[in-house]
């Protein structure tokens, strides 16, 4: 058995270095990225919950190695709005009808690109805002995979630069994550398979973090954020089309 998965797991164990380090200098991206990655291996409804596994495990690692810089007053607004909101969400994926849900993906996707891009930049939120921001990611999250890319401008929008925005982004994704797998688990999508290969796929994400720490001084960030946006709009075009 091993033998006929070891392949499929090599290739996403390799998708989710490669966006861990993504994750890492971008701040965002690389769980949305990653998604249809784990889709097309595992299908969707598996997918998600997996992605919430790696992605403990990825934000875990960026909150370690950020840990000095961590405003710990935003991840409480967050969570107080996160946690409810994504027990809800991870609820209603057990039930909800794929196709749809394949749909509405790819118009996330591609609409956090056109929001990025062409909407109006973020004044600075009250710290109480998070509370908002963290109930629609946290619903967003929990039915499609990750919301980073639309929570990120809120954070920067705040003030939070380098070490101190990837650490507090990942402490109130981390909330969020340990929720959706509460979430998960009660509605019996947390199966052996799911478990596995999450947890299998841990130290490649922990590695990517790990790298991401180490070079997110050394290149542009404004490269980075050109290559995650073209690859989500990419992964919302081959949701909408079916692939």
């Amino acid at each position: 058995m091993w033998t006929d998965l070891a392949p499929v797991l090599l290739i996403a164990a390799a998708a989710a270095f490669g966006l861990a380090v993504v994750s890492a200098v971008a701040g965002f991206g690389g769980g949305v990225l990653l998604l249809p990655v784990f889709a097309a291996l595992f299908g969707l409804r598996a997918a998600v919950p997996m992605l919430t596994l790696t992605q403990l495990s990825s934000n875990a690692s960026r909150v370690w190695l950020n840990r000095r810089e961590l405003n710990w007053r935003l991840i409480g607004w967050f969570a107080l709005g996160a946690v409810p909101l994504a027990a809800a969400g991870g609820l209603l994926l057990a039930h909800a009808p794929l196709e749809p849900l394949r749909r509405l993906l790819g118009v996330f996707l591609i609409g956090m690109v056109a929001w990025r891009r062409f909407g109006k930049p973020p004044g600075k939120p009250r710290d109480t805002a998070f509370t908002t921001i963290g109930a629609v990611s946290g619903l967003g999250s929990a039915l499609v995979g990750s919301t980073g890319p639309l929570t990120a401008p809120f954070f920067l929008a705040y003030g939070l630069t380098r070490a101190a925005y990837i650490g507090t982004e990942a402490a109130s994704a981390l909330a969020m994550h340990l929720t959706k797998l509460a979430a998960y688990g009660a509605g019996d999508l947390i199966t052996g398979a799911v478990l596995t290969f999450g947890l299998a796929l841990t130290p490649a994400t922990i590695a990517g973090a790990w790298v991401g720490k180490h070079i997110v001084d050394r290149i542009s960030d404004r490269l980075f954020v050109l290559l995650v946006e073209a690859g989500l709009v990419i992964a919302g075009l081959l949701f909408l089309i079916g692939v």
